[in-house]
Protein backbone atom coordinates (compact mmCIF):
# COMPACT_ATOMS: atom_id res chain seq x y z
CA UNK A 1 0.00 0.00 0.00
CA UNK A 2 1.02 3.40 0.10
CA UNK A 3 1.25 4.41 -3.83
CA UNK A 4 1.50 8.22 -4.66
CA UNK A 5 -1.25 9.68 -5.87
CA UNK A 6 -1.00 12.31 -8.26
CA UNK A 7 -1.59 16.43 -7.58
CA UNK A 8 -5.19 16.01 -8.95
CA UNK A 9 -5.85 13.00 -6.96
CA UNK A 10 -4.69 14.87 -3.54
CA UNK A 11 -6.97 18.01 -3.84
CA UNK A 12 -9.85 15.92 -5.01
CA UNK A 13 -11.38 15.99 -1.56
CA UNK A 14 -12.06 19.38 -2.50
CA UNK A 15 -14.17 18.68 -5.22
CA UNK A 16 -18.01 17.90 -5.01
CA UNK A 17 -18.97 13.99 -3.44
CA UNK A 18 -17.81 10.91 -4.51
CA UNK A 19 -20.74 9.70 -5.44
CA UNK A 20 -19.52 5.64 -4.80
CA UNK A 21 -18.75 6.69 -0.94
CA UNK A 22 -21.26 5.50 1.20
CA UNK A 23 -21.67 7.88 3.66
CA UNK A 24 -23.64 8.40 7.27
CA UNK A 25 -27.57 7.39 6.39
CA UNK A 26 -29.36 11.21 6.19
CA UNK A 27 -29.10 13.49 9.34
CA UNK A 28 -26.57 11.62 10.90
CA UNK A 29 -24.47 13.24 13.18
CA UNK A 30 -20.56 13.70 12.15
CA UNK A 31 -18.78 12.35 15.57
CA UNK A 32 -16.55 13.28 17.36
CA UNK A 33 -14.82 10.79 19.57
CA UNK A 34 -12.41 11.86 22.53
CA UNK A 35 -10.87 9.10 24.25
CA UNK A 36 -9.79 9.94 27.75
CA UNK A 37 -7.40 8.41 29.88
CA UNK A 38 -7.63 7.51 33.74
CA UNK A 39 -5.93 10.61 34.50
CA UNK A 40 -9.14 13.73 33.13
CA UNK A 41 -8.32 16.87 32.65
CA UNK A 42 -10.35 19.60 35.53
CA UNK A 43 -12.28 21.01 32.25
CA UNK A 44 -14.46 19.07 29.67
CA UNK A 45 -16.26 20.56 27.32
CA UNK A 46 -19.14 18.03 26.70
CA UNK A 47 -20.80 19.88 24.23
CA UNK A 48 -18.00 19.80 21.80
CA UNK A 49 -17.42 15.89 21.58
CA UNK A 50 -20.28 13.16 20.39
CA UNK A 51 -18.81 10.26 22.08
CA UNK A 52 -16.28 9.79 24.92
CA UNK A 53 -14.01 6.34 25.15
CA UNK A 54 -12.83 5.93 28.65
CA UNK A 55 -9.15 4.25 28.23
CA UNK A 56 -8.57 1.82 29.54
CA UNK A 57 -10.41 -1.77 30.68
CA UNK A 58 -8.23 -4.90 30.25
CA UNK A 59 -8.42 -8.52 30.27
CA UNK A 60 -7.72 -10.71 33.57
CA UNK A 61 -8.33 -14.38 32.72
CA UNK A 62 -10.24 -14.07 30.63
CA UNK A 63 -13.17 -10.87 31.44
CA UNK A 64 -13.00 -7.41 30.66
CA UNK A 65 -12.36 -5.51 33.73
CA UNK A 66 -12.03 -2.18 35.18
CA UNK A 67 -8.62 -2.88 36.76
CA UNK A 68 -7.09 0.90 37.26
CA UNK A 69 -7.27 2.54 40.48
CA UNK A 70 -10.91 5.29 40.17
CA UNK A 71 -11.79 3.85 37.12
CA UNK A 72 -15.40 3.63 38.67
CA UNK A 73 -14.83 6.86 39.56
CA UNK A 74 -14.03 8.88 36.43
CA UNK A 75 -16.56 7.01 34.48
CA UNK A 76 -19.20 8.74 36.36
CA UNK A 77 -17.64 12.18 36.54
CA UNK A 78 -17.37 11.59 32.18
CA UNK A 79 -21.18 9.74 32.48
CA UNK A 80 -22.10 13.22 34.31
CA UNK A 81 -21.28 15.37 31.22
CA UNK A 82 -24.24 14.16 30.10
CA UNK A 83 -25.98 16.60 31.92
CA UNK A 84 -24.56 19.39 29.80
CA UNK A 85 -24.74 17.28 26.30
CA UNK A 86 -27.39 14.52 26.75
CA UNK A 87 -26.22 13.47 23.33
CA UNK A 88 -23.13 12.54 24.49
CA UNK A 89 -22.24 8.73 24.37
CA UNK A 90 -19.59 7.19 27.07
CA UNK A 91 -18.21 4.39 25.83
CA UNK A 92 -15.43 1.73 27.61
CA UNK A 93 -12.17 0.75 25.73
CA UNK A 94 -10.56 -2.46 26.73
CA UNK A 95 -6.75 -3.03 25.57
CA UNK A 96 -4.52 -0.33 24.45
CA UNK A 97 -0.71 -0.81 23.51
CA UNK A 98 0.63 -3.66 25.35
CA UNK A 99 -2.54 -5.36 26.88
CA UNK A 100 -2.70 -8.75 26.48
CA UNK A 101 -5.55 -11.26 26.70
CA UNK A 102 -7.76 -10.74 23.68
CA UNK A 103 -5.96 -13.98 21.88
CA UNK A 104 -7.21 -15.93 24.54
CA UNK A 105 -10.46 -13.92 25.16
CA UNK A 106 -11.06 -14.72 21.36
CA UNK A 107 -9.97 -18.32 21.07
CA UNK A 108 -13.09 -20.63 21.37
CA UNK A 109 -16.46 -19.65 21.73
CA UNK A 110 -16.73 -20.25 25.15
CA UNK A 111 -13.92 -18.26 25.79
CA UNK A 112 -15.92 -15.87 23.88
CA UNK A 113 -19.10 -16.07 25.69
CA UNK A 114 -17.60 -15.30 28.49
CA UNK A 115 -15.63 -11.65 27.39
CA UNK A 116 -19.19 -10.70 25.56
CA UNK A 117 -20.75 -11.19 29.39
CA UNK A 118 -17.76 -9.21 30.88
CA UNK A 119 -18.49 -6.47 28.79
CA UNK A 120 -21.80 -6.41 29.14
CA UNK A 121 -21.67 -6.42 33.18
CA UNK A 122 -19.13 -3.43 33.05
CA UNK A 123 -21.44 -1.72 30.88
CA UNK A 124 -24.79 -1.95 33.20
CA UNK A 125 -22.91 -1.99 36.39
CA UNK A 126 -21.38 1.63 35.04
CA UNK A 127 -24.50 2.93 32.85
CA UNK A 128 -22.29 2.86 30.18
CA UNK A 129 -23.16 3.28 26.02
CA UNK A 130 -21.27 0.80 24.59
CA UNK A 131 -17.59 -0.60 24.28
CA UNK A 132 -14.50 0.04 22.25
CA UNK A 133 -11.65 -2.94 21.67
CA UNK A 134 -8.84 -1.54 21.37
CA UNK A 135 -6.09 -4.67 20.34
CA UNK A 136 -3.03 -4.11 19.63
CA UNK A 137 -2.73 -5.88 17.44
CA UNK A 138 -4.23 -9.52 15.97
CA UNK A 139 -1.62 -11.37 14.72
CA UNK A 140 1.26 -9.20 15.78
CA UNK A 141 3.10 -9.54 18.58
CA UNK A 142 5.25 -5.69 18.57
CA UNK A 143 3.51 -4.98 21.65
CA UNK A 144 4.88 -7.86 23.24
CA UNK A 145 1.43 -9.73 23.76
CA UNK A 146 0.44 -13.47 23.03
CA UNK A 147 -0.43 -14.03 19.67
CA UNK A 148 -1.45 -16.53 17.08
CA UNK A 149 -2.41 -16.72 13.52
CA UNK A 150 -5.97 -17.90 14.28
CA UNK A 151 -6.34 -14.72 15.86
CA UNK A 152 -7.20 -13.10 12.38
CA UNK A 153 -10.52 -14.97 12.27
CA UNK A 154 -11.13 -15.35 15.65
CA UNK A 155 -11.22 -11.29 16.01
CA UNK A 156 -14.20 -11.63 13.81
CA UNK A 157 -15.51 -14.24 15.77
CA UNK A 158 -15.02 -12.23 18.62
CA UNK A 159 -16.94 -9.15 17.25
CA UNK A 160 -19.65 -11.03 15.85
CA UNK A 161 -19.87 -12.70 20.06
CA UNK A 162 -19.56 -9.42 21.29
CA UNK A 163 -22.52 -7.94 19.18
CA UNK A 164 -24.64 -10.54 20.08
CA UNK A 165 -24.61 -10.22 23.31
CA UNK A 166 -25.36 -6.38 23.65
CA UNK A 167 -27.97 -6.90 21.37
CA UNK A 168 -29.51 -9.55 23.39
CA UNK A 169 -28.75 -7.23 26.94
CA UNK A 170 -29.85 -4.09 25.44
CA UNK A 171 -33.75 -5.69 24.29
CA UNK A 172 -34.59 -5.91 28.07
CA UNK A 173 -33.00 -1.61 28.78
CA UNK A 174 -33.16 1.47 27.05
CA UNK A 175 -30.13 0.25 24.99
CA UNK A 176 -32.09 -0.79 22.05
CA UNK A 177 -32.60 0.80 18.52
CA UNK A 178 -31.07 4.12 17.73
CA UNK A 179 -29.90 3.53 21.41
CA UNK A 180 -28.40 0.41 21.16
CA UNK A 181 -25.91 -0.71 22.78
CA UNK A 182 -22.50 0.53 20.64
CA UNK A 183 -19.56 -1.75 19.70
CA UNK A 184 -16.43 0.26 17.80
CA UNK A 185 -13.05 -0.58 17.33
CA UNK A 186 -9.58 1.16 17.24
CA UNK A 187 -7.54 -0.04 14.30
CA UNK A 188 -4.77 0.50 12.09
CA UNK A 189 -3.63 0.26 8.44
CA UNK A 190 -1.04 -1.62 6.25
CA UNK A 191 -0.04 -5.02 7.87
CA UNK A 192 -2.74 -4.93 10.23
CA UNK A 193 -5.33 -5.75 7.26
CA UNK A 194 -3.16 -8.99 6.67
CA UNK A 195 -3.78 -10.34 10.41
CA UNK A 196 -8.02 -9.22 10.16
CA UNK A 197 -10.54 -10.02 8.02
CA UNK A 198 -11.68 -5.94 7.70
CA UNK A 199 -14.11 -6.96 4.66
CA UNK A 200 -16.11 -9.35 7.00
CA UNK A 201 -16.03 -7.75 10.45
CA UNK A 202 -16.95 -4.17 9.94
CA UNK A 203 -20.64 -5.52 9.77
CA UNK A 204 -20.71 -6.44 13.40
CA UNK A 205 -19.11 -2.87 14.45
CA UNK A 206 -20.90 0.36 14.22
CA UNK A 207 -17.46 2.01 13.14
CA UNK A 208 -14.57 1.80 12.86
CA UNK A 209 -11.69 4.23 15.00
CA UNK A 210 -8.82 4.78 12.45
CA UNK A 211 -5.84 5.81 14.53
CA UNK A 212 -4.34 7.37 11.41
CA UNK A 213 -0.93 8.59 13.49
CA UNK A 214 2.36 7.26 14.77
CA UNK A 215 3.06 6.72 11.20
CA UNK A 216 6.87 7.56 11.95
CA UNK A 217 8.12 6.69 15.86
CA UNK A 218 10.89 5.12 17.34
CA UNK A 219 10.82 1.79 15.14
CA UNK A 220 11.15 3.92 12.02
CA UNK A 221 14.05 4.42 10.44
CA UNK A 222 13.80 8.07 9.48
CA UNK A 223 11.39 11.62 10.31
CA UNK A 224 8.91 11.88 8.44
CA UNK A 225 4.76 13.05 9.02
CA UNK A 226 3.65 10.91 11.84
CA UNK A 227 -0.11 12.01 11.09
CA UNK A 228 0.59 12.94 7.51
CA UNK A 229 -2.40 13.09 5.20
CA UNK A 230 -0.45 12.90 2.23
CA UNK A 231 2.86 12.06 0.85
CA UNK A 232 5.82 14.64 1.75
CA UNK A 233 7.97 15.92 -1.36
CA UNK A 234 10.86 13.90 0.16
CA UNK A 235 9.16 10.83 0.94
CA UNK A 236 9.30 7.35 -0.20
CA UNK A 237 6.23 6.15 -2.38
CA UNK A 238 5.87 3.62 0.66
CA UNK A 239 5.36 5.48 3.63
CA UNK A 240 2.10 5.56 5.17
CA UNK A 241 -0.22 8.33 5.73
CA UNK A 242 -3.80 9.17 6.37
CA UNK A 243 -5.41 9.60 3.08
CA UNK A 244 -3.64 6.33 2.03
CA UNK A 245 -4.84 4.19 5.12
CA UNK A 246 -8.65 5.61 4.22
CA UNK A 247 -8.48 4.09 1.25
CA UNK A 248 -7.07 0.65 2.21
CA UNK A 249 -10.50 0.54 4.69
CA UNK A 250 -12.74 1.54 1.30
CA UNK A 251 -10.87 -0.91 -0.77
CA UNK A 252 -11.64 -4.02 1.93
CA UNK A 253 -15.05 -2.70 1.39
CA UNK A 254 -15.87 -0.77 4.93
CA UNK A 255 -18.74 2.10 4.45
CA UNK A 256 -17.26 5.48 4.56
CA UNK A 257 -19.88 6.17 7.37
CA UNK A 258 -17.93 3.78 9.25
CA UNK A 259 -14.69 5.17 9.15
CA UNK A 260 -14.01 7.62 12.10
CA UNK A 261 -10.45 9.46 11.00
CA UNK A 262 -7.95 9.52 14.26
CA UNK A 263 -5.82 12.58 14.92
CA UNK A 264 -2.99 13.03 17.22
CA UNK A 265 -2.81 15.64 20.29
CA UNK A 266 0.80 15.25 20.14
CA UNK A 267 4.04 15.36 18.56
CA UNK A 268 6.84 12.77 18.33
CA UNK A 269 10.30 14.51 18.29
CA UNK A 270 13.72 12.51 16.70
CA UNK A 271 17.08 13.60 17.93
CA UNK A 272 20.33 13.85 15.97
CA UNK A 273 19.11 14.06 12.72
CA UNK A 274 20.48 14.04 9.12
CA UNK A 275 20.24 18.18 8.37
CA UNK A 276 18.96 17.89 5.22
CA UNK A 277 15.45 19.15 3.82
CA UNK A 278 14.98 20.58 7.47
CA UNK A 279 14.78 17.34 9.09
CA UNK A 280 12.32 15.66 7.00
CA UNK A 281 11.77 12.23 5.90
CA UNK A 282 16.05 11.92 7.10
CA UNK A 283 18.03 9.40 9.68
CA UNK A 284 18.07 9.95 12.74
CA UNK A 285 20.23 8.93 15.63
CA UNK A 286 17.56 8.24 18.53
CA UNK A 287 13.73 8.95 19.33
CA UNK A 288 14.11 11.97 21.34
CA UNK A 289 10.26 12.37 22.72
CA UNK A 290 6.53 12.17 23.18
CA UNK A 291 5.04 15.77 23.62
CA UNK A 292 1.41 17.29 24.14
CA UNK A 293 0.14 19.88 21.52
CA UNK A 294 -0.17 22.33 25.10
CA UNK A 295 3.60 21.38 25.53
CA UNK A 296 4.75 22.21 22.18
CA UNK A 297 2.88 25.25 22.28
CA UNK A 298 4.35 26.42 25.42
CA UNK A 299 7.75 25.34 25.18
CA UNK A 300 8.64 24.20 21.61
CA UNK A 301 6.90 26.31 18.56
CA UNK A 302 8.88 29.45 18.26
CA UNK A 303 10.99 28.91 21.00
CA UNK A 304 14.42 27.34 21.71
CA UNK A 305 15.70 27.70 18.18
CA UNK A 306 12.52 25.31 17.23
CA UNK A 307 10.64 27.61 13.36
CA UNK A 308 7.30 25.91 12.16
CA UNK A 309 7.65 25.03 8.55
CA UNK A 310 4.26 24.02 6.51
CA UNK A 311 4.32 21.32 4.09
CA UNK A 312 2.46 21.99 1.25
CA UNK A 313 2.28 18.36 -0.01
CA UNK A 314 1.51 16.64 3.27
CA UNK A 315 -0.55 19.38 4.47
CA UNK A 316 1.36 18.95 7.76
CA UNK A 317 3.91 21.22 9.95
CA UNK A 318 6.88 20.50 11.52
CA UNK A 319 9.45 21.66 13.89
CA UNK A 320 13.25 21.77 12.87
CA UNK A 321 16.00 22.74 15.00
CA UNK A 322 19.08 23.45 13.15
CA UNK A 323 21.11 24.04 16.11
CA UNK A 324 20.38 20.62 17.92
CA UNK A 325 18.94 18.83 14.67
CA UNK A 326 16.33 18.02 16.74
CA UNK A 327 12.82 17.23 14.26
CA UNK A 328 9.26 17.28 15.72
CA UNK A 329 6.10 16.03 13.90
CA UNK A 330 2.83 16.75 15.28
CA UNK A 331 -0.84 18.03 14.46
CA UNK A 332 -1.84 21.97 14.77
CA UNK A 333 -4.74 23.61 13.72
CA UNK A 334 -3.57 24.28 10.23
CA UNK A 335 -3.33 20.75 9.68
CA UNK A 336 -6.82 19.53 11.32
CA UNK A 337 -8.31 22.18 9.30
CA UNK A 338 -7.32 20.53 6.46
CA UNK A 339 -8.86 17.13 7.73
CA UNK A 340 -11.61 18.17 9.07
CA UNK A 341 -12.59 18.99 5.22
CA UNK A 342 -11.33 15.93 3.86
CA UNK A 343 -13.78 14.18 6.54
CA UNK A 344 -16.85 15.90 5.38
CA UNK A 345 -15.75 15.64 1.55
CA UNK A 346 -15.05 11.34 1.83
CA UNK A 347 -18.22 11.62 3.70
CA UNK A 348 -16.33 9.72 6.45
CA UNK A 349 -17.89 9.30 9.99
CA UNK A 350 -15.98 11.87 12.25
CA UNK A 351 -12.89 12.18 13.60
CA UNK A 352 -11.49 10.26 16.89
CA UNK A 353 -8.87 11.72 18.59
CA UNK A 354 -6.00 10.68 21.55
CA UNK A 355 -6.93 12.33 23.85
CA UNK A 356 -8.35 15.17 26.06
CA UNK A 357 -5.98 15.94 28.24
CA UNK A 358 -3.17 16.54 25.62
CA UNK A 359 -4.71 19.74 24.73
CA UNK A 360 -5.93 21.74 27.84
CA UNK A 361 -7.03 25.05 26.10
CA UNK A 362 -8.89 23.21 23.25
CA UNK A 363 -7.39 24.93 20.38
CA UNK A 364 -7.66 21.59 18.35
CA UNK A 365 -10.33 20.59 19.55
CA UNK A 366 -12.56 23.45 19.03
CA UNK A 367 -11.29 23.14 14.93
CA UNK A 368 -12.88 19.79 14.85
CA UNK A 369 -16.39 21.12 16.64
CA UNK A 370 -16.55 24.13 14.32
CA UNK A 371 -16.61 21.68 10.99
CA UNK A 372 -14.81 22.41 7.85
CA UNK A 373 -14.81 26.26 7.07
CA UNK A 374 -12.87 28.09 3.91
CA UNK A 375 -9.30 29.23 5.28
CA UNK A 376 -7.01 30.69 3.04
CA UNK A 377 -4.04 28.94 4.72
CA UNK A 378 -4.87 25.38 3.69
CA UNK A 379 -2.42 25.28 0.86
CA UNK A 380 -0.50 28.02 1.76
CA UNK A 381 2.29 28.36 5.19
CA UNK A 382 1.45 30.38 8.15
CA UNK A 383 2.75 33.82 8.62
CA UNK A 384 5.59 32.31 10.93
CA UNK A 385 6.02 29.10 9.03
CA UNK A 386 8.06 28.18 5.42
CA UNK A 387 6.84 26.34 2.86
CA UNK A 388 8.89 23.40 1.46
CA UNK A 389 8.25 24.49 -2.11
Amino acid sequence: MGVRGTVATRLGWFLACVCSVVALPAGAESRIVAYAGSSLPAVIHPEKLTHINFAFAHIQAGRAVLDQAGSTADIAGLRSLKKTNPRLKVLVSVGGWTADGFSDAALTDTSRRTFARSVVEILRQNDLDGVDLDWEYPGQGAAGIKYRPEDKGNFTLLLKTVRSELDAAGTATKHAGVDHYLLTIAAADREYFDHVEMSRLHVYVDWINEMAYDFFNSLTPTTGHHAGLYLSKFAAPTDRTADAAVKQYLAAGVPAGKIVLGVPFYGRAFAGVTAKNNGIDQPYEHFQDFYSYTDLVEKFIGKQGYVRYWDTDARAPYLWNAASRSFISYEDPQSLAVKVCYVQAQHLGGVMFWELKLDRNDALLDVIARGCVSHPSFDAAADNSVSTR
